[in-house]
């Protein structure tokens, strides 16, 4: 039976060009042997590995950026009742100047609206719920004018560092430091 099967299949290879690529694809691991009496795929596409999933978040990749550029998560978590005002003035410029850096290399934000806050604008026909939220009297056929309150933000990219660390330190958003002496 096999000599046969062996002989049909020299036969088909020389003359047929689409079963001799697809036995050389099945050859070369670029093809999956198939159910008996399927037909082989006829892609010649390799199927690219898939990159393992993430062990970390990319929230706590963004919280660790902003603790390690601009000591947001030391600010935030600080007990304040012992400052006084101007001392927390002080911290938080630093840290709010410094939380805008990181916010603006890694996502590029700019305005939904490009329009002072105060400005009257007009809502256009057909907008998108997620670029404005309609607040007061919201009745009557579009398009809607207003105030603006708030022109919005949007992220024109997202470039989030690449987290290479183990399972054990995946939750990790800063180091313990320690000096030693």
């Amino acid at each position: 039976m096999r000599v046969w099967l062996a002989i049909q299949c020299f036969f088909k290879l020389l003359f047929n060009s689409e079963f001799s690529r697809q036995v050389q694809q099945l050859a070369e691991g670029e093809l999956a042997a198939t159910e008996p009496g399927k037909p082989l795929p006829t892609t010649t596409e390799k199927a690219s590995p898939q990159p393992p999933p993430s062990l970390r978040s990319d929230a706590i990749t963004l919280l660790a950026t902003l603790q390690r550029e601009a000591r947001f998560v030391d600010i935030v978590s600080e007990p304040l009742d012992k400052y006084s005002d101007t001392e927390i003035g002080a911290a938080a410029r630093d840290v709010l100047r410094d939380s805008g850096k990181v916010l603006n290399r890694l996502f590029s934000l700019k305005r939904v609206v490009d329009a002072e806050e105060g400005n009257a604008i007009e809502v256009p026909a057909g907008y998108d719920t997620g670029e404005y939220r309609l607040t007061g009297n919201v009745s009557g056929d579009l398009p809607l004018a207003g105030e603006l309150m708030h022109a919005g933000w949007q992220a024109t990219i997202c470039e989030l560092p690449s987290w290479t660390g183990g399972q054990q330190s995946a939750f990790v958003i800063a180091p313990a430091e320690v000096e030693i002496s």
